[in-house]
Parts: structure tokens; C-alpha cells; sequence
């Protein structure tokens, strides 16, 4: 009756850790889609862009898609270990496997994706640098995007200024925006080719590099509480058993 009491508590503590892990991966996936100024947004409105590459748009529906899983599962596990049901701590036990592999996959691709960055950024150049010079001044929601990123990130254009070159915004005005520039004076080409700000694709290799190694970090760390879980559930399943 002690072991089994016992069992209980680590079930909650196991499946609680997996909850709060679910609630802020689910956050985070909200966050996400809702920040119209991030790197996903201007990766939306370039066109022709790599199949690997576009595909990182839709990162915010996968991590409320996890995120809402896990919340749902590390419920149920309490529900099982409360009610002392095998049917739905078999159930659990399943499913979490099954999360807990894809967890594991997901990681290892992310790994793989990190070392993957910089040659998949250099493969959008082309794309992205077209997108800037067609509609950067003349489309208003491109334009705030990247002046947002460009302002948060403090980067200039994708590699650097001159990718403005050509664009509505710098034909009307033979100026560059002034992020391009460390001084409050007007961003002419003399004053952004001295301030020599760092284009962007620097700044977004970075980011992906350490988003890549913290999500797959907190994946393998959830992953740890799911195998422990997982053994908790099968020694209730079969204590449940035993007493029937």
C-alpha cells in the first residue's frame, strides 16, 4: 500500500513536469505566431523559397500542436494513477512512446537542421534579396517586417546594405533605411558604408543555431520525464492487476 501511495506521487510529479513542459512549449507556439515582426514572418513573404527553409514557417502550429499534447497526456496520466484505471494508464503508456520517439526524432533533426543553417540561408539569398528590391517601400507589411527585425536584431538588409540598392524605398529617396546606420543622420550611402552594420543573415543564423540546440535540449529533457513516466504507469498497470 506504501509502494503503491509512493508510485502515485511520482506518477503526479512525472506527469505534472510533462503538464508545465506542455503549458510552455504551447506558449511559446503562441508566442511565436503571434510575433508578426519576427524571422517566420519575413520567411512568409519571400517567394520560392526553399522547400527546407519554408517549411520553418510553420514551426508555430507544430509547437501548439506538441504543446497541447502534452498537456493533454500528462493530465491523463494523473487521471490514471487518481482513479487507478489500467485502461487509461495503458493508454498513456502508449501514446506517450509514441510522443516520446517522435520527441527523440524531432531532436536529432534539429541537431541535424543546426549544422544545415548557413547552407539553407545562403540558398534563400537570391529570393530574399529579390523580395527587397521589389517590394521593400512600396509593400507596407513587408516593410515594417523587416524594419521590426532590422530594428530588434540591429542588422542591415540580408548580407548588407546595398541589397536596398534598386528597391522602391531607396529609388524614391536614394537613401537606406536607418538601421543601416550608427549615427542620427540622414542613412546616405557614404554614412551606411561607414557605419558598416552587419546584415541580417549573420543575425539569423545565430538564432536558429541556439533556438535549434534549446529546443532540442528541452525535447531531450521532457523526454527523460516521459521514460520515467512511462515506467511509474506499467508498474501501476500491473499492481492494478494484481489487486483485481
Amino acid at each position: 500500500m506504501c509502494c503503491s501511495g509512493f508510485l502515485k506521487i511520482m506518477m503526479f510529479v512525472f506527469n505534472g513536469g510533462i503538464f508545465l513542459a506542455g503549458a510552455v512549449i504551447l506558449g511559446v507556439g503562441v508566442w511565436v505566431k503571434v510575433d508578426s515582426g519576427s524571422f517566420l514572418g519575413l520567411l512568409e513573404e519571400v517567394e520560392e523559397a526553399p522547400n527546407d527553409l519554408s517549411q520553418l514557417v510553420n514551426v508555430s502550429y507544430l509547437l501548439i500542436g506538441v504543446g497541447a499534447v502534452l498537456l493533454a497526456f500528462g493530465f491523463l496520466g494523473c487521471c490514471g494513477a487518481i482513479r487507478e484505471n489500467r485502461c487509461m494508464l495503458m493508454t498513456f503508456f502508449i501514446i506517450v512512446l509514441i510522443i516520446f520517439l517522435a520527441e527523440v526524432a524531432g531532436a536529432i533533426v534539429l541537431l541535424v537542421f543546426q549544422d544545415m543553417a548557413e547552407q539553407l540561408l545562403n540558398d534563400v539569398e537570391r529570393q530574399v534579396i529579390i523580395s527587397i528590391k521589389k517590394k521593400y517601400g512600396e509593400d507596407d507589411k513587408m516593410t515594417a517586417l523587416w524594419n521590426s527585425t532590422m530594428e530588434e536584431l540591429q542588422c542591415c538588409g540580408y548580407k548588407n546594405y546595398t541589397n536596398f540598392d534598386g528597391s522602391p524605398f531607396y529609388n524614391r529617396s536614394e537613401l537606406y533605411p536607418s538601421s543601416c546606420c550608427t549615427s542620427n543622420s540622414i542613412c546616405s550611402a557614404e554614412e551606411a558604408n561607414k557605419s558598416n552594420i552587419e546584415g541580417c543573415f549573420w543575425k539569423f543564423l545565430k538564432l536558429i543555431e541556439q533556438n535549434a540546440v534549446i529546443i532540442a535540449a528541452v525535447a531531450l529533457g521532457i523526454a527523460a520525464l516521459e521514460i520515467a513516466a512511462m515506467v511509474v504507469s506499467m508498474i501501476l498497470y500491473k499492481q492494478i492487476g494484481n489487486k483485481a
